[in-house]
């Protein structure tokens, strides 16, 4: 794992933001990124038509699901997830230890690999690092992950340092069963929930096994925003320089602003589709909550400028009467909108730092663009 697939093209002289670029066997990702979630194969209320005209570089599938269904034997027969989904870009795929986490009383745990429940049928599967590495081989992922041992942040020391030496057991019987590959790249994940010692050792710990990238996982979970800012920077600041940071599962706008600041790469999170489901849409003066009445007779865009195919053509009375009426289009407009803006932010972080303006432009967002 020594090809420089990654590299660092600008840095921000006031903060640890940096600019880079990704070359993946499916395309060039610029970064940092957001990543939407396609959990299934698409993100969700959109289509991939919808993805490739907001210019979306890459996006987030999950192994857990997909290996429930369609399943490792369709998938092979199929050709692997570009060719059943017809995506033509770069993806990344978690490995499911999230998805198992939130079912605590629908698995178990062993030195071996994980045992749960199917969501779908009831059934009992067995995922174990090397099952996990072989399937995300069949996907065809451009980026895999380990399978990693997540934990709620408020859970003791103890527990938490049991989880993280599970997570680094089946770390390198991942990296094991992955070989080389190049056009696959390997990530670890950094786990030790809010206790800095246990951080501090896992990232020396996978570090030393000279990963392709390093996630930050374990956050989100549980934990105050406060500390979720303070073990983003801790930990980000002991990955290393020439490797892509990837924050797992965290995604408000303000989220991302504070965790480029802090060097962080690539971002994945549910909120701009599953926000636009409940109406919630997300602007550079803030959110705008489309269900309350207010918004009934408003006939004007969900942002002024704004060069979505939404704000091009809806007025916020239109999406406020679909959104009451219960029509999924609501859910598809909106959902559009946020990915927009997200993208929309994403190049606008990337070029105030390649100007040296991020710092500035960065407080001045934090500040001025309400976060509630």
């Amino acid at each position: 794992m020594t090809d420089t697939f990654f590299k660092v093209e600008a840095k921000c002289p006031t903060t640890r933001a940096r600019t880079g670029e990704m070359q993946l066997s499916h395309g060039v990702v610029k970064t940092p990124v957001f990543m939407p979630v396609g959990t299934f194969g698409t993100v969700r209320h959109v289509s991939h038509d919808d993805m490739e005209a907001l210019g979306t570089p890459i996006i987030l599938a999950n192994t857990y699901h997909l290996y429930l269904r369609p399943g490792p034997k369709l998938l092979k027969q199929l050709g692997g997830f570009h060719k059943l989904t017809d995506w033509k870009k770069p993806i990344l795929t978690d490995s499911g230890g999230f998805q198992i986490f939130s079912l605590p009383e629908q698995r178990e745990i062993f030195k071996t690999g994980v045992r749960f429940k199917s969501y779908i049928d009831n059934s009992y599967q067995t995922l174990t690092p090397e099952s996990v590495v072989s399937f995300q081989h069949t996907i065809g992922s451009d980026i895999m992950m380990v399978l990693d041992v997540c934990v709620p942040s408020t859970c003791s020391h103890d527990e938490a340092a049991w989880a993280m030496k599970r997570t680094h057991e089946w770390a390198e019987r991942c990296q094991q069963a992955h070989g080389h590959r190049p056009q696959q790249k390997l990530f670890a994940i950094c786990q030790g929930a809010v206790f800095e010692d246990l951080r501090r050792e896992s990232a020396a710990w996978l570090c030393e096994r000279n990963f392709d990238g390093y996630a930050i996982g374990g956050l989100a979970v549980g934990e105050s925003k406060e500390e979720r800012v303070h073990f983003t920077e801790f930990v980000a600041a002991l990955l290393p320089q020439e490797k892509p940071r990837y924050l797992m599962g965290v995604g408000t706008p303000h989220d991302l602003v504070r965790s480029v600041k802090a060097g962080v790469d690539m971002f994945d999170c549910i909120i701009p589709t599953n926000h636009g489901k409940q109406g919630v849409a997300y602007t550079w003066k803030g959110k705008v909550k489309l269900r309350r009445s207010a918004h009934a007779s408003e006939q004007i865009p969900l942002e002024e400028g704004c060069e979505c195919p939404v704000c091009r053509r809806y007025s916020r009375a239109y999406l406020y009467q679909l959104l009451k009426s219960g029509e999924p289009t609501a859910w598809r407009l909106v959902s559009l909108h946020n990915l927009h803006f997200y993208d929309s932010l994403m190049k606008k972080i990337r070029e105030h730092i390649e100007q040296g303006s991020f710092g500035s432009f960065a407080e001045d967002f934090l500040n001025n663009v309400p976060e509630s």
